[in-house]
């Protein structure tokens, strides 16, 4: 898999300067690559309790992300997925702990307990007051003798963080992060494993198939479950984190794993939600990532009144979301104006049958248009096409089917609702315009042009700039002459957009020419697919 990388040997030290150097100068690092990586606060003073965090890197932004006034005083990075040396541990702490002390806060990972804790060891040899506490908040593997420590650290930083830059005294600031272990429990979920840099993929997860609480290095969870859906993806890590957690106040951190895109997240936090687990919520973000990891994690602390002050307090940097309270979705009346006046409705069997056939005749071309559209665009015609034909079904019984001068202008405002991109808006100018037309007394042949030179007009698009227009234009043209030459017209017009070298509308004219050739425009074969199915019907 390409990656936007130079080399392996580069990759961390490259990324820790381009944080370093878009900081605004708030970040410093320790002049020791490529073996010492050590960002921390260009304004520390050390008069505080320091916090030093830190671990393999490919989890950005942590944890350098997190170094700042409320937060982490210091990272240690390692390399990815590797636990940073014993060196590089003392010298984060050496570099920033005064009289105050210094608390690092350590997932529970074998190479990072031994490596935090040999330097706190050594820390204090050289007259340091230092303490240690170890985050194991991972749920996935119940009778795991030491539970791995994941995105529920950040607790632990954002908590300990608040009560530091108050000033609180290493005891205190040691109890409070220990209490926050103690409570926060944390599971994931993933559709596909992460890619190390320099290694192979591993393909474990089947299609089909998502992992529950596999760890933030890829390790394997505890199980494969079957996929569905975001709402039984997010109910199945629920479930799990409701046998941990009692009652009262909590606070859920909803963690992207890496590659999970936003619009995803933001439909599993709908899902999250949905289930009353939580009453706030920090996220959804990148938090704690597993490289390019397509999963989400969950992690939740019930909370007392003064951590939940201490999640609150502000901190001025970009990868901590926030915390914010969960509540109703508030939502607005339309503007006066912008809903169309609903036309009164009549019945016209004939009109009636021709409108569902034809939606039937779009919703089972949904995928051979979808197909044909992956060649030349994003492949989602046929699913537009489909999913206003069955809005369109729905709404008949609310449609003036026995008047055309009304049914064209409501055909319109229900295809420019339901119909998405900008389909629905040529269509519903091209109907509009039609009922116009028809209003003034032009026969239905006239009233269809009119309606397509007003798409023309405002769209752009003419015949042989390959779009649907190849195939309306010479249909309509045909029209008086009967269904049978429109459908023909139709037809021939649609296949002449295999042979058209290159699109001057609509997406297709930013698809490369190579694609184009030989496949037919998916709206010209959707308009030629309509008219072929209404002259079968009139045959029938």
């Amino acid at each position: 898999m390409a990656q936007f990388l130079n080399t392996k040997e580069t990759l961390v030290t490259e990324a820790i300067d381009g944080l370093l150097a878009s900081s605004g100068g708030t970040l410093t690092r320790l002049d020791g690559y490529p073996h010492i990586k050590v960002v921390y606060r260009s304004d520390w003073d050390k008069s505080k309790v320091a916090l030093v965090s830190g671990g393999g890197s490919g989890h950005e932004p942590a944890h350098a992300g997190f170094v700042g006034a409320g937060m982490l005083t210091a990272a240690v990075c390692g390399e990815v997925f590797a636990s940073p040396s014993v060196e590089a541990v003392l010298a984060g702490i050496l570099a920033v702990t005064g009289e105050a002390g210094c608390l690092l806060i350590v997932k529970n990972y074998t190479g990072d307990r031994l490596n935090f804790g040999l330097a706190a060891e050594r820390a204090r040899a050289l007259g340091r007051k230092v303490e240690m506490v170890v985050v194991d908040d991972d749920i996935a593997l119940p009778d795991l003798p030491q539970p791995r420590g994941v995105a529920g650290t950040l607790f632990v930083h954002k908590i300990a963080g608040a009560l530091a830059e108050d000033g609180a005294d290493l005891d205190t600031v040691t109890k409070a992060a220990k209490s926050v272990i103690d409570k926060v429990v944390s599971i994931g979920m993933s559709l596909d494993t992460c890619t190390v840099p320099g290694s192979p993929k591993e393909n474990r997860i089947a299609p089909g198939k998502a992992e529950l609480g596999l760890g933030i290095h890829g390790e394997p969870g505890v199980e494969q479950v079957e996929f569905a859906n975001a709402v039984t993806a997010m109910s199945t890590v629920v479930e799990k984190l409701k046998q941990r957690v009692g009652a009262g106040e909590c606070v859920a951190l909803v963690n992207n794993l890496g590659s999970t895109t936003p619009l995803e997240m933001s439909v599993l936090t709908h899902a999250l939600s949905e289930t009353g687990l939580t009453s706030h919520i920090i996220g959804p973000a990148p938090m704690m990532t597993s490289l390019d990891m397509h999963g989400f994690s969950v992690s939740v602390l019930p909370v007392s009144e003064g951590e939940l002050s201490a999640l609150e307090a502000q901190v001025g940097l970009v990868a901590w979301p926030g915390v914010n309270s969960i509540g109703p979705v508030q939502v607005a009346p339309l503007p006066d104006g912008l809903t169309p006046i609903d036309p009164i409705p009549s019945n016209n069997p004939a009109t009636k049958e021709t409108i569902t056939r034809l939606s039937e005749l779009l919703i089972n071309a949904e995928k051979y248009l979808n197909e044909l559209d992956a060649k030349s665009g994003d492949g989602d015609t046929g699913s537009t096409l489909a999913t206003a034909a069955r809005a369109l079904q729905g709404s008949l019984d609310r449609m003036p089917l026995a008047d055309l001068t009304q049914l064209f202008p409501a055909l319109g405002n229900e295809l420019s609702q339901t119909m998405g991109g900008s389909s629905g808006v040529i269509l519903a100018i091209f109907f509009n315009a039609s009922g116009d037309a028809c209003a003034s007394g032009a026969s239905i042949p006239k009233s269809l042009v009119e309606g397509l030179n007003r798409v023309s007009q405002v769209g752009g698009a003419k015949v042989g700039d390959r779009t649907m227009i190849d195939a309306l234009a010479p249909a309509l043209d045909a029209l008086p002459l009967g269904l049978a030459q429109a459908a023909q017209a139709a037809r021939e017009g649609a296949d002449s957009t295999a042979n058209i070298h290159r699109a001057k509308a609509g997406r297709a004219a930013y698809v490369p020419e190579e694609n184009l050739m030989g496949n037919n425009d998916p709206g010209a074969e959707a308009v030629a697919l309509l008219f072929e199915g209404l002259a079968q019907e009139i045959k029938g």
